[in-house]
């Protein structure tokens, strides 16, 4: 997920923390907006899910970082 996220926007991201929390407490938050919490939900993301809310979250108008082939 990190991987995913950093890799397609490097360019847009100033700051990037992994913070671990017990008992599989997991919340995705970008500037201080919680974007998934797998407490409110009941549920581990899905694949591509948290990426997904990454992008809805900073808009259509941000293109990933381009990659090399």
């Amino acid at each position: 997920m990190a991987d995913e996220i950093l890799s397609q926007y490097q360019h847009v991201i100033e700051s990037f923390k992994l913070i671990t929390g017990d008992k599989g407490v997991f919340i995705f938050t970008v500037d201080g907006d919680i974007l998934f919490s797998k407490k409110v939900a009941g549920r581990h993301a899905d694949p591509g899910e948290i990426l997904k809310l990454f992008q809805k979250h900073i808009g259509p108008g941000v293109e990933p970082y381009p990659q090399e082939l």
